[in-house]
C-alpha cells in the first residue's frame, strides 16, 4: 500500500535521487560515468558503426562499468531489493547486470531515434485512457518516471498529435554534458516539440501554465524531486519516498489531469507505451493534502510501472541503505 502525506518539505531539503560525485568524479573528470566522454563516445558509436556491432560494444562496455562502478552496483541491488525481494549474492550480480545491460541499450536507442533513421515499433497499450483526455481540448501533464525509455512517450505524443509537447528534464550532473545533449535533441525539436531543463526559475513554471491553458502537452519526470524543489513525502515498495511537487501543482494550478505514462523496451528498438487512468488533482481550501492526494495515486502508478520493468528502473542513488549488505 503507497501513502502519501500532506506535508511538503521545503526548499533545498531534500536531494534529487541522481549518482553521487564524490572523489572519483573529481579524479576522472570528463572519463567518470557521469562525464562528457561518454556521453560523445555514446552518440559517435550509434551515429559511426555498422548496427551488429552495437551488440557486442554493449556487452563489452555493460562489463566493464559492472566491475568498476561499485558505489552504482551497491545502489542497484540495494533498491531492487523492496521490488524483487532479498537474494543471494550471486541473485544480485545477475540483477545488476542485467539492469545495467537495460540501462545501455535503452542509451543507444535514445541515440538511434535522435540520430539514424533506423525504424522503431511502437505498440500502445490503453489507448482509451489516452482518449480520454486528449479529446477533451484541455492541456494534459503527461507523468512518467524513470523508466525504460522515458522520453519516447513524449515524443510520440508529438507526432500523434497537432499540440506541442515540452518535455521537461531534471539537469544532467554534468553541466557540459547537457549542453551536449541538448544539441542532439535539436534535431527532434521544431513546431510541436520542445525540451526543458528545470532550472528553479518561477517564470518557467508560469510558461508551462501558460501551455497548458493553450491545450499542449507538459511531459514531467514525477519520480524525482529538483535539488531544492518543494516535495511531497510519499512511500514506494512500503519504503519512504520523496516525491516532486511540481507536477501536481502544476496541474491543478492549470486545471488539467496528471496522465501517467510508462515506455517500457520489449526487444530491439520495439517500445510498448504504457498509459495509465487519468489523475485529477483535487482543487479544495487545502491546497497541500490536494497536492498530497494525486502524488499518492501517482506514486501507486510509479510502483506498479516499476514492478513490470525491475530492470528498466533506473535510479543509481541508494535510496534505503542497508536494504542489502555491501556489494
Amino acid at each position: 500500500m503507497n501513502t502519501a502525506h500532506a506535508q511538503e518539505t521545503g526548499p533545498g531539503t531534500t536531494p534529487p535521487h541522481a549518482p553521487e560525485k564524490g572523489w572519483a568524479a573529481r579524479l576522472l573528470g570528463d572519463f567518470h560515468v557521469t562525464g562528457l566522454f561518454w556521453y560523445r563516445f555514446h552518440r559517435w558509436a550509434v551515429a559511426s558503426l555498422p548496427e551488429w556491432a552495437l551488440v557486442p560494444l554493449i556487452a563489452i562496455f555493460t562489463a566493464f562499468f559492472f566491475v568498476t562502478i561499485l558505489k552504482i552496483r551497491r545502489a542497484i541491488a540495494s533498491n531492487l531489493v523492496p521490488v524483487l525481494g532479498p537474494a543471494r549474492w550471486i541473485e544480485r550480480q545477475r540483477r545488476i547486470f542485467r539492469t545495467m545491460h537495460a540501462f545501455a541499450w535503452c542509451l543507444t536507442e535514445r541515440y538511434e531515434r535522435l540520430v539514424t533513421d533506423r525504424p522503431f515499433e511502437v505498440e500502445v497499450e490503453s489507448m482509451e485512457h489516452w482518449n480520454a483526455v486528449a479529446h477533451a481540448g484541455r492541456g494534459i501533464v503527461m507523468v512518467t518516471a524513470h523508466l525504460g525509455l522515458y522520453e519516447v512517450g513524449s515524443i510520440a505524443a508529438s507526432k500523434q498529435e497537432a499540440r506541442h509537447v515540452h518535455l521537461v528534464r531534471e539537469p544532467e550532473v554534468d553541466p557540459r554534458a547537457q549542453e551536449f545533449f541538448k544539441q542532439c535533441v535539436a534535431s527532434v525539436q521544431g513546431a510541436h516539440y520542445t525540451m526543458h531543463f528545470q532550472n528553479g526559475d518561477p517564470l518557467q513554471g508560469v510558461a508551462l501554465a501558460e501551455a497548458l491553458a493553450r491545450g499542449e502537452i507538459v511531459a514531467i519526470q514525477a519520480d524525482r524531486p529538483r535539488r531544492g524543489g518543494r516535495t511531497i513525502e510519499a512511500t514506494l515498495f512500503g519504503r519512504p519516498f520523496s516525491l516532486p511537487a511540481g507536477p501536481a501543482a502544476l496541474a491543478r494550478t492549470a486545471g488539467v489531469p496528471m496522465l501517467p505514462v510508462f515506455a517500457i523496451r520489449e526487444r530491439r528498438r520495439g517500445v510498448r507505451i504504457v498509459i495509465r487512468p487519468p489523475i485529477e488533482v483535487p482543487r479544495t481550501a487545502n491546497r497541500a493534502a490536494d497536492l498530497a492526494a494525486a502524488m499518492h495515486r501517482v506514486a501507486g502508478e510509479i510502483e506498479a510501472g516499476i514492478r513490470r520493468a525491475p530492470h528498466q528502473w533506473f535510479v543509481f542513488r541508494e535510496l534505503w541503505p542497508k536494504s542489502q549488505p555491501p556489494e
